[in-house]
């Protein structure tokens, strides 16, 4: 049977994170697991009480991120597969065995949250725009982008994970690659439930993961964007400088500089499609 590592990043969950390593314990016993927190340099016992759980222990000497927790926890694991669950008890290990049920041939298996509001209302209209912008990139219907209850082959995150970013975004980030990239992705719907603590997620998070998916679309699909943005402002330069022409004016200067604007976005665009493409094949 291939092996597991079960990835917990934690920052300040020391109210939480002892239940939930106990709790993988008891759904993952007989099985060839490892446990590891990932502790993002909490200033309080987060670290000591998961080690008194029973968890191997990495330390950060700073907050550095999710993304980073979840790349040292990568590059210190021994499993054919890892398991990422959230330190602050929103996931459940019976929900994450389920997903360990539906690895047969798959690549990644995602837990979909079941409920459709799950973050505060505040933060759904980002979150339903972002989604949106993932589905047009990876022109496929993404069913969760960033749920944290995820199960990926070691070699295939290990692969791409110096794409993925250090903070929140590390989940939306591999996500969008795997799709485009072709791998087979398959999701289990799960009900989360209610954190414990204060979430350290913040406007200035969101914002940031806009921000990101914005450089993935120059990553992964860089036409996407680029193409229609040119073809948009090349119809509006046509437009507005038609009329010059028939009355035998010539052509405006907003029209040719619309013109112009709109074919160095095509030569952008290919020169980002062909640089794109090559990194992505370095992987």
């Amino acid at each position: 049977m291939p092996t597991i590592s079960i990835i917990i990043p934690a920052f300040n969950e020391a109210e939480s994170i002892a239940a939930v390593v106990q709790d993988v314990q008891t759904n993952f016993s007989g099985k060839d697991a490892e446990i590891i927190v990932v502790d993002d340099g909490s200033p309080d016992r987060t670290a000591e009480l998961a080690e008194q759980a029973g968890a191997s222990i990495i330390r950060h000497s700073r907050n550095l991120g999710y993304g980073a927790s979840l790349k040292t926890g990568i590059n210190n694991s021994h499993g054919d597969w890892v398991l990422f669950m959230d330190g602050d008890g929103q996931h459940r290990a019976e929900d994450a065995l389920k997903l360990w049920a539906a690895v047969d041939r798959c690549d990644m298996v995602v837990g979909k949250r079941s409920q459709k509001v799950h973050s505060p209302f505040w933060r759904m209209p980002g979150k339903w725009i972002l989604a949106w912008i993932a589905n047009y990139l990876t022109r496929q219907r993404i069913p969760d982008l960033n749920s944290g209850l995820r199960l990926i082959k070691r070699s295939v995150v290990a692969r791409y994970m110096g794409l993925c970013p250090n903070g929140f975004s590390f989940s939306t980030t591999i996500t969008m690659i795997l799709f485009h990239r072709g791998y087979a992705v398959s999701y289990v719907p799960f009900e989360i439930k209610k954190r414990r603590g204060k979430s350290t997620v913040s406007v200035a998070t969101g914002f940031d993961t806009l921000l990101l998916i914005l450089r993935i679309a120059t990553l992964i699909d860089p036409l996407r964007v680029f193409v229609p943005l040119s073809l948009f402002i090349g119809f509006i330069g046509f437009t507005w400088g038609i009329p010059y022409a028939l009355l035998g004016k010539g052509f405006s200067v907003g029209s040719m500089l619309a013109i112009v604007t709109a074919i160095l976005l095509f030569a952008i665009g290919l020169i980002s499609d062909q640089i794109s493409q090559m990194r992505l094949d370095k992987m």
